[in-house]
């Protein structure tokens, strides 16, 4: 059998498919061969440096492209989509308080995190987020600040929205460009995945994580709720159909990749083509999607809550209702500040704990912890942060388009 037919039936399979194959691969390897194969941890390196390198552009010229040829009375659905963005990652972080409540864990607070620096109060993550909106567009793009690439990207496209027709076409062929190199970066996910796998299976194991079973249990069981009922019922109530087919197909097409790359703005590529699939309003997902990867965070909030709540129990700090709510309205606020790399909620634990005036010692210690689980809860964080920007886009463009069958009804 010659190459060129081995890669045609390659080619016929599902991108699904052959990431669970390099998945697959890539733990036998670790598990048999994890100092002599050391070398395959680059082609993870170079997935991820690619979904990375491309994501800023796609973000800056897809936005920008998708606002300056908007039309008067053309409609979008971004008001709706961004409500159930907030009201997902609030009651996300509810869940896990609630959690936190039935299954109370105490944590070893042993690890030392003197490297890491957190955010000292609200007042310095609002500052911090002020002045990311207002960088220079070249720092933006070069250090990956998606704040500013949203701000300039829409300032740029309502700035554009009285330009000739031509200049409107050569930025949507740039943008088209732009999504044709995603498409070739996403061909390379499942010796991406590999890679990937292998390294975290080779350097980490799973024995490092025993001790910390139960966190990872309430972790991940958390996001399993609210991945598997509390988005349904939200959808559900959105569109008023069976919301389960487009859970799994966004769990299924955005989740297992975003687990992976454990990097909600590196999976906007996959998520743009997703949404291309599914038939969704480009004008819309455009903007959402990038939007999402930063604000819609999910997974975000109930780690912060989680972590919050289990260094309450461990230091005794009771915790009223009043206080429980609080934490979940700055759970919500924190995560929708975490940065969208690997690791980025856990750099927002130290502000929730101020509320309980745990000290930033014990704090950073907490985060310690985080890091220590990191390799499961960022991976299963992140499959739900970046799930729901697509499962949420779809629910608003199916709303819509209910909604406007409905008018035509009545005119009729």
């Amino acid at each position: 059998m010659s190459i060129k037919s081995i890669v045609a039936r390659w080619n016929k399979i599902s991108l699904v498919k052959q990431i669970c194959v390099g998945l697959a691969i890539g733990i036998i390897l670790a598990v048999a061969f994890p100092e002599e194969l050391s070398g395959l941890t680059i082609l993870g390196e170079l997935f991820t440096g690619a979904l990375k390198a491309v994501a800023p552009v796609v973000v800056l010229f897809l936005v920008m492209a998708a606002i300056s040829q908007h039309q008067k009375g053309q409609k979008t659905n971004i008001k709706s989509i961004i409500v159930l963005y907030l009201i997902g990652t609030f009651l996300a972080a509810v869940v896990a308080v609630i959690a936190s409540f039935i299954f109370p864990l105490e944590l070893v607070l042993t690890t030392s995190s003197d490297n890491i620096s957190p955010p000292s109060g609200l007042v310095e993550v609002l500052k911090s987020l002020v002045f990311q909106i207002v960088d220079n567009p070249i720092n933006a793009l070069a250090n990956a600040n998606y704040i500013g690439i949203l701000t300039w990207s829409i300032l740029l496209g309502l700035a554009l929205k009285n330009a000739a027709a031509h200049t409107k076409e050569a930025i949507g062929n740039i943008a088209d460009a732009v999504g044709k190199i995603v498409r070739w970066v996403i061909k390379f996910a499942p010796l991406g995945v590999m890679g990937l796998v292998f390294n975290a299976v080779a350097t980490s194991g799973l024995q490092s994580l025993l001790s910390y079973g139960k966190l990872i249990a309430l972790l991940v069981g958390t996001m399993a709720f609210v991945a598997l009922v509390l988005n349904p019922l939200i959808v559900y109530i959105k569109t008023r159909r069976n919301p389960y087919p487009l859970v799994f197909k966004c769990l299924k097409d955005s989740g297992i990749t975003a687990f992976f790359t454990r990097s909600s703005a590196a999976n906007i590529p996959v998520n743009m083509t997703l949404c291309e699939n599914l038939g969704l309003d480009k004008n819309t997902y455009a903007i959402s999607i990038p939007l999402g990867a930063t604000i819609n965070m999910a997974g975000a909030s109930v780690t912060i809550a989680t972590l919050t709540m289990a260094a309450t129990h461990t230091l005794n700090i009771h915790v009223d209702l009043m206080t429980a709510i609080i934490l979940s309205f700055l759970a919500a606020l924190s995560a929708c500040g975490a940065s969208g790399v690997a690791g980025g909620s856990l750099l927002l634990i130290p502000l929730a704990c101020s509320l309980f005036g745990i000290t930033n010692d014990l704090a950073m210690e907490v985060v310690g912890v985080g890091f220590i689980v990191g390799v499961i809860q960022d991976s299963c964080e992140t499959a739900l942060n970046s799930s729901t920007d697509v499962l949420f886009t779809a629910a608003a463009d199916i709303a819509h388009k209910r909604k406007l069958a409905k008018q035509q009804q009545e005119e009729a």
